[in-house]
């Protein structure tokens, strides 16, 4: 089927002015023909209208989003992966050097959960060394 089969013909009446700002304009939008102009504005139109009563975004700029957002994404992901390789290589590090049980793992477990829900996360080495440094403080004046 070629492109006319699958249109149909519309009359359409223009104010002098608009038929004139049309003749004007059509090239400036990059369309082939005044038709083209026509049909891009009025899919534009309703683009519009459609977004106001939906409350959602109009088709070209939700594309634009959703195409920066896979970008992010994909971004994301290759950090994640990369810091969960580094993550991978420093607890094979420690668990070269040292032996534990896996009771003690459960333990460390439960406690790191406890301490990064306490925090939403937000955990650094200064306030973990911090925390350490009081903790044995407090057990040095229990042994007193």
């Amino acid at each position: 089927m070629s492109k006319s089969e699958n249109t149909h013909k519309m009359t359409i009446r223009l104010s002098p002015i608009t038929e004139f700002r049309l003749e004007r304009d059509y090239r400036l939008d990059g369309s082939r023909s005044k038709n083209e102009f026509i049909e891009r504005a009025i899919t534009r139109y309703q683009d519009l209208l459609e977004a106001e009563q939906n409350e959602t975004l109009p088709t070209a700029i939700q594309s634009a989003i959703d195409g920066r957002l896979g970008m992010f994404e994909d971004r994301m992901a290759r950090l994640f992966y990369k810091l969960t390789v580094e993550t991978d290589m420093g607890i094979s590090a420690v668990l070269d050097c040292i032996r534990m049980d896996s009771d003690y793992l459960r333990k460390l477990r439960a406690d790191s959960v406890k301490n990064v829900k306490a925090t939403n996360g937000l955990l650094t080495f200064e306030q973990k060394a911090r925390e350490r440094e009081e903790s044995a403080e407090g057990d040095d004046q229990w042994q007193d």
